[in-house]
């Protein structure tokens, strides 16, 4: 069972944000722009690129140091918590792109967005469903119900949401680990399976856009048995396949 179709996006196209970019450092918005550009450094994920002019003064620290890279020249900076390059020439002429972590929180208008900019092209949808689904792990079941919200997100298998009344706690040992997704939030919690960490999460106060999913529970279908109306599906492959990856959730 396939979810959107791959993201696409195609090196180094540039186009204008519509929305405005902010970012803070220290508790002060050092960034504040109606200008910024999306460029797609690789697929599937935009970066930001923004004025030079509309970054505070005494934020970019110049090293010196320069970089060509094959979409211009850039000059080094330090910047809060990591690094900028301010671009002087090529696709990127006068605009700054700043390590995502440099500062301590990014927002679109004024919802804060974690991890990395939202792909315009990519969806993102919860939808409530009707269909039997079962997720099993090791010959035990770990929920089952025939009320859940299926979130599709675009290059991803569906994600099935459950209530918690029709997961099985008892199988399940909380964990330490949290993560965050630039469509859904923050995630509040992960549970892990006997010798299998990190199956499920959940996101309690999730975006608004996702709100139906707040205080359900989700399985990586990659790495449990899923069955839906009676039917067997695969486990898809996936960068999820083999656990979680550092910048996502």
């Amino acid at each position: 069972m396939s979810g959107y179709p791959e993201v696409v996006g195609r090196i180094d196209h540039l186009e204008p944000v519509p929305r405005r970019i902010r970012a803070t450092l220290g508790g002060q918005v050092v960034l504040d722009t109606l200008e910024a550009k999306y460029l797609w450094e690789f697929p599937p994920y935009p970066q930001y690129y923004v004025p030079l002019a509309d970054v505070a003064d005494g934020v970019l620290v110049d090293t010196g140091e320069t970089e060509q890279h094959h979409r211009g020249k850039a000059r080094v900076h330090t910047a809060g918590n990591g690094q900028a390059r301010v671009y002087d020439d090529g696709v990127a002429a006068g605009l700054v792109r700043f390590d995502w972590d440099a500062m301590d929180s990014w927002f679109e208008e004024e919802e804060e967005v974690f991890v990395h900019p939202r792909d315009p092209y990519s969806r993102c949808d919860a939808i409530k469903s009707s269909r039997s689904v079962k997720v099993e792990r090791d010959g035990l079941v770990l929920a089952e119900s025939s009320s859940t919200v299926i979130v599709f997100e675009t290059g991803l298998p569906p994600r099935y949401y459950f209530p918690r009344l029709a997961v099985n706690f008892e199988h399940l040992t909380p964990s330490e680990t949290r993560t965050a997704c630039p469509y859904k939030g923050r995630t509040t919690g992960y549970w892990s399976v006997g010798k299998h960490p990190d199956l499920a999460w959940c996101y309690d106060f999730p975006t608004a856009p996702l709100l139906p999913i707040a205080g359900l529970i989700a399985f990586f279908n990659e790495r449990v048995d899923l069955t839906i109306d009676g039917a067997a599906v695969p486990r898809p492959r996936t960068a999820f396949s083999g656990g979680i990856p550092p910048s996502d959730g």
